[in-house]
């Protein structure tokens, strides 16, 4: 029997926080009004290939401070909770694991609650360069632990860098 109650699992995303030096990409412009009858139709548009990642230092991150750290941060949010004490967050280098617990004490869940709770878990002791996967175990208050979320992965955030060819 699953103690945790859900009405809707609404959120299970990875979000990634970049490099403060990265500008968001901007609006797109409007498109023009439409062509008159005669114009030729124009081509269809060709989807392009996900944009590889932009290249930098890979490797372990301790000596830069926290804030400015490249990280994977896990989020979910519960529509419902029943009888929940909270949360342990794992990391594998695959899918099949070895999995190893993030998190030094339970991210602290909301009890029994009909109101909507999102929880967060910001995993900045990665490398850039690598992908990861994660999963997220729910413990109940009496103290019974089921893995709550699939196994999800995290994209590189990274290239190495490359020396030009001089």
């Amino acid at each position: 029997m699953r103690l945790i109650v859900l009405s809707s699992l609404a959120v299970l995303a990875l979000a990634a926080c970049g490099e403060s030096s990265q500008k968001a990409p901007e609006a797109t412009p409007a498109a023009p009004a439409a062509a008159p009858a005669e114009a030729p139709a124009a081509p269809a548009p060709v989807a392009e290939a996900p944009a590889k990642p932009p290249e930098g230092e890979c490797g372990d991150q301790s000596a830069i401070p926290a804030d400015q750290r490249l990280a994977n941060t896990p989020k979910w949010t519960l529509a419902s909770e029943q009888d929940n004490f909270g949360f342990d967050v794992y990391r594998g280098d695959t899918e099949e694991g070895e999995f190893t617990k993030l998190t030094k004490d339970p991210i602290v869940g909301a009890g029994t609650t009909d109101e909507t709770q999102r929880y967060q878990f910001r995993d900045d002791s990665i490398d850039p360069c690598k992908a990861y996967w994660y999963y997220i175990e729910s413990i109940s208050t009496a103290g019974v632990r089921e893995k709550f979320t699939p196994t999800f992965q995290a994209p590189a955030k990274r290239s190495p860098k490359t020396d030009a060819a001089p």
